[in-house]
């Protein structure tokens, strides 16, 4: 790694600096619109201004991959949050020539589906708690929930993406809560 392009801001940013600064690797940070004055664009070796403000301008991959190849940057990082999980930003990284400091696109792929990470995590002989497979009607929550006992609950998580995890007590509330972290 000959120099590295930071696809975040804030705190993240600085500490990723700040390590590769220790490792002797030149890092680039990116900063939106409005971030022009953080502090991360102060502790890189070089700022590169992307177009739009907000997280939506960390959130363009090919504006982002972009700035690596034309700062000269070899790899990227992408901290957490914005295009840490995402596929399609690993394998641009890829197609650009650039190493993406993460996960392989196919595994990002993989963990991004729930199921199917819950799936693999079995096949594999790791312990997971009782759940379901994928999809569930009220009638095969409400089963779910008679197994589990009296004052039994559960945790509702979107199959795919991020999200939050919501809790319910009763198999109407965990319709309720799958039907809002799908939202």
């Amino acid at each position: 790694m000959q120099k590295l392009l930071i696809a975040n801001r804030g705190e993240i940013a600085v500490r990723i600096a700040r390590t590769a600064a220790e490792m002797g690797v030149p890092t680039v940070a990116v900063y939106s619109e409005d971030d022009a004055a953080s502090l991360h664009t102060r502790k890189a070796d070089e700022a590169v201004a992307l177009k739009g403000s907000g997280p939506a301008a960390y959130l363009d991959i090919s504006q982002v991959a972009a700035a690596a190849k034309a700062s000269g940057c070899d790899a990227v990082h992408p901290g957490y949050g914005f295009l840490s999980e995402n596929a399609a930003f690993a394998r641009a990284c890829a197609e650009a020539g650039l190493t993406f400091v993460g996960p392989t696109p196919e595994t990002l792929e993989l963990f991004g589906d729930k199921g199917r990470a819950r799936a693999l995590a079995q096949q594999c002989g790791v312990a997971v708690l009782p759940g379901t497979d994928g999809p569930t009607t009220l009638a095969q929550a409400e089963a779910f929930f008679a197994g589990l006992g009296k004052g039994g609950a559960v945790m509702v998580k979107a199959v795919a993406g991020g999200g939050p995890i919501r809790c319910a007590s009763s198999a109407t509330r965990t319709c309720r809560a799958s039907a809002s972290a799908s939202e």
